[in-house]
């Protein structure tokens, strides 16, 4: 693929990203990621369905709490909609550039935000052609579009779970101006993310009515999203606490339970964020496996967190054990459908050369690229399913059978137990198991 350049060039110096073999020691160059190579009958390319991130790679400028920006963004232009095309062109530069087929955007990421609903309406529609003649030239193709309804002050107290109907509103416009632009830009997902869809404290909040003002929200955008034309998938982002004490979409199994009481689980599907289930306490793959047991696992958003850190440091994805155990619940899952690996992440404060935006990407999908490579070994092997199996075989055949089947009452349990006698320990083998992974990993790396 040719390379994008728009008005001019913001990565000068950095060419197509090429695959190398894990033997290059070019930092602008992919050691796992072949897009081309075929794994379980679909290339590399399509598994994995990469996507930067509009709002950390060309809007984030490297200032949090205590201090100011490192990051001097060379698309800065002259007025905002001139800022806004320079900064579409840096961004379908850079895909074209690092071999990435998707991109994700909030909408005032792309389009600034005016002093009425018409001018906000108005610069999105400007931007979305902007977005749209670039798509047309490139191939880069919109993954999701989300609204960002927690930024502004307005949405202190949440946007859909607020207290004021009219900020509720106000929140809907923005979702209708993002749900249009989105089938106009032939999206295939739309997300929600509940910035501030919680509560700090009890003493002011009606948690069961914000609840149902939120499902009623979800509802009405979705009915709005079928009768425009968007056929994709609607994604909820699931994140424990911040910037809000208790969100209402803490973890998977939160928002599983809330789309399942309301009815939205036929439109709806989870975006797995692995930073935002470490803020949950769970793993990454724990949140993956969660959703895909329910037949709900729709998107990924590719990241880290630090363990160390109690809040989103939203760091690119270079531990090979996440990914791995990422792309075996995946590849079981028979991929994500219309989602992709969406890199939710951000280059670090001190990493302020251009090149330092290529080199984090390699880095995260290289990891992914060898994460599915030794999930697909491991499901050719098949050893893991074979201890599944022999584990649980005990439910397969006779009475184990017949209480699945929910044959059998306590009593005739309680029976079974006197008649059986104390039962044997058996090994759960963790330490051989994790001497297999490591084994299939380090294979895969020679």
């Amino acid at each position: 693929m040719k390379y994008y350049v728009g008005e001019k060039e913001f990565f000068p110096g950095i060419t197509n990203i090429a695959y190398e073999g894990p033997s290059s020691d070019n930092p602008l160059a992919f050691k796992f990621y072949d897009p081309d190579r075929v794994i379980r009958g679909k290339t590399m390319r399509d598994h994995l369905r990469f996507s930067v991130a509009y709002w950390h790679s060309f809007c984030a400028a490297g200032d949090d709490p205590f201090g100011n920006s490192t990051l001097d963004h060379p698309w800065k232009g002259n007025d905002p909609l001139h800022t806004a095309m320079l900064k579409a062109d840096a961004c379908f530069e850079f895909a074209t550039k690092a071999s990435m087929d998707y991109y994700c955007f909030h909408d005032i990421d792309a389009a600034p935000e005016g002093l009425t609903i018409e001018e906000t309406e108005e610069n999105l529609n400007i931007v979305t052609q902007m977005l749209k003649e670039r798509q047309n030239t490139t191939g880069v193709k919109l993954l999701w579009n989300t609204a960002n309804m927690f930024s502004h002050p307005r949405y202190m107290n949440g946007a859909a779970t607020n207290p004021d109907f009219h900020v509720l509103a106000y929140a809907a416009s923005q979702v209708k101006a993002a749900l249009e632009s989105n089938v106009e830009l032939d999206g295939e997902n739309y997300v929600f993310w509940g910035g501030r869809e919680g509560y700090s404290t009890l003493l002011n909040t009606d948690m069961k009515r914000e609840q149902e003002h939120l499902a009623r929200f979800l509802m009405t955008a979705r009915d709005y999203g079928r009768s425009i034309g968007f056929t994709g998938t609607f994604l909820i982002e699931p994140k424990a606490m911040e910037p809000t004490k208790h969100q209402y979409d803490f973890d998977a199994a939160t928002v599983i339970g809330f789309l399942k009481k309301w009815g939205l689980d036929k439109d709806f599907k989870l975006n797995i964020e692995a930073n935002h289930a470490t803020l949950a306490n769970h793993t990454f793959a724990h949140d993956l496996q969660t959703a895909a047991d329910e037949g709900l696992l729709g998107s990924v958003d590719a990241n880290r967190g630090d363990p160390h850190n109690g809040w989103d440091t939203d760091q690119f994805p270079t531990n090979i054990y996440d990914t791995v155990d990422a792309m075996y619940i995946i590849l079981k899952n028979g991929g994500l459908g219309t989602g992709g690996l969406n890199f939710d992440a951000k280059i670090r404060r001190n990493s302020t050369d251009p090149e330092d935006l290529f080199i984090a990407h390699i880095g995260g999908m290289d990891t992914f690229a060898l994460g599915l490579i030794a999930a697909d070994a491991l499901l050719e092997q098949g050893i893991l399913e074979d201890v599944l199996t022999k584990r649980y075989s005990s439910f397969d055949s006779d009475m184990g059978r017949r209480f699945t089947a929910g044959e059998l009452t306590l009593s005739d349990l309680r029976n079974y137990a006197a008649a059986q006698g104390s039962p044997k320990q058996i090994s759960g083998k963790q330490e051989m198991l994790e001497n297999y992974l490591n084994q299939v990993i380090f294979t895969c790396l020679n």
